[in-house]
């Protein structure tokens, strides 16, 4: 997995209360974007199962689950890895998200690495016709909004 987009920023948190903002409150500070749907359902609402092996899903408004991914690493308040697809992706088609949690003094570095898009094709619809490194800067300014809410809502 070498494609990949890398974001961070601190929070005025500690580790673990970071760590579970992050994992059980993702309902309330993630915001939907129209280039990176997981469905092409109206955006739900997202949970993690925790521990190993978790599902990560998004629930529709109708009730209908998908499952995004699954954890792979669950260290509350130091990491997180998990799977993550969308329901276009191939079953040889898959991404991995790790959240780093390093403490800094009285806050809390949150490292996000989104690796993995380059097992997803240049013409896939996922990529929304854009060359790989507008695709990866599009990307990477999406995670920077989403952990910006994340910032506020720690």
């Amino acid at each position: 997995m070498n494609s990949c987009v890398l974001v961070s920023l601190r929070v005025g948190a500690a580790p673990k209360h970071a760590f579970e903002v992050f994992t059980r409150e993702i309902g309330s500070w993630w915001r939907p974007n129209i280039l990176f749907r997981f469905t092409s359902s109206a955006p739900g609402t997202l949970a993690f199962e925790p521990g190993p092996g978790g599902r990560f899903t998004e629930t529709q408004p109708d009730g209908t689950v998908f499952e995004i991914g699954r954890v792979m690493v669950w260290e509350p308040g130091r990491r997180l890895v998990f799977t993550w697809r969308q329901d276009s992706f191939g079953p040889d088609q898959l991404t991995e998200v790790e959240v780093r949690f390093e403490p800094v003094g009285e806050e809390t570095r949150v490292t996000v690495e989104h690796r993995g898009w380059d097992s997803i094709p240049q013409a896939h619809v996922a990529r929304h016709g854009f060359p790989e490194g507008i695709f990866l800067q599009r990307a990477g300014e999406w995670w920077q909004s989403l952990l910006r809410s994340y910032q506020r809502r720690c």
